[in-house]
């Protein structure tokens, strides 16, 4: 998968997790550049960076996915989501620091090119099975009834096994930068979604004290 990457000299932290995924990350100097630039089997997304001069890159963003029609995943700092508002010239965005494991996942959403991410739709836990397309989750086979916040947040645990996350982390990760509802928000999901895989799975999702919650 070849990705249009904007600004031309990306960041260490970006390019490494391009290439950890197993994306072909290209510098691009504009729209121009990209047109230039495609590949033989187009461009499978193009990322961009914002930030220092957040309005250039948003409005590289905008040309190159309304001239080029190639899906835009915007990589930005928490503090500058602000200038998110109201934009329409992307498909998705990623908060730094960037986690590879999301990346790869954002990009196989919004990809394109005939040549994709090798993602598998269904993550697994054991016996544990979450459908990605089609937000069913089974344990031995057997469905589970769970809310929308309650899928986002076990697949977000399955995503991300044996790692400690913080409350105010997983607020961040799983109900999105613009929620404004407290920690207590992420203990009333996890109780629940304890509840829901019973007694025997509830360890899945262990409460490290005064930190937050691992699961695995």
């Amino acid at each position: 998968m070849f990705v249009a990457v904007y600004p031309p000299s990306p960041s260490r932290a970006l390019t490494a997790a391009l290439l950890e995924i197993g994306a072909a990350p290209v510098p691009i100097q504009g729209v121009e550049d990209a047109r230039d630039r495609r590949p033989d089997e187009g461009w499978g997304a193009t990322i961009v960076e914002v930030a220092a001069e957040p309005g250039d890159a948003l409005a590289v963003a905008r040309k190159i996915r309304d001239e080029e029609a190639v899906p835009v995943l915007l990589v930005v700092d928490r503090t500058s989501t602000g200038d998110l508002v109201g934009e329409h010239g992307f498909d998705d965005f990623l908060l730094t620091p960037v986690d590879h494991e999301e990346l790869k996942v954002r990009l196989a959403r919004i990809d394109v090119s005939e040549t994709s991410l090798d993602l598998d739709p269904v993550l697994r836990h054991r016996d544990l099975e979450l459908n990605t397309e089609t937000y069913q989750a089974t344990i031995a086979g057997e469905p589970r009834d769970l809310t929308f916040m309650e899928y986002e947040l076990l697949r977000f645990f399955v995503e991300h096994p044996r790692k400690v996350w913080s409350r105010e982390q997983i607020l961040s990760k799983v109900w999105g930068y613009d929620y404004f509802g407290g920690s207590r928000t992420v203990d009333v999901h996890v109780r629940r979604l304890r509840a829901k895989l019973g007694e025997e799975r509830a360890a899945w999702i262990t409460t490290v004290r005064s930190v937050g919650y691992r699961f695995g």
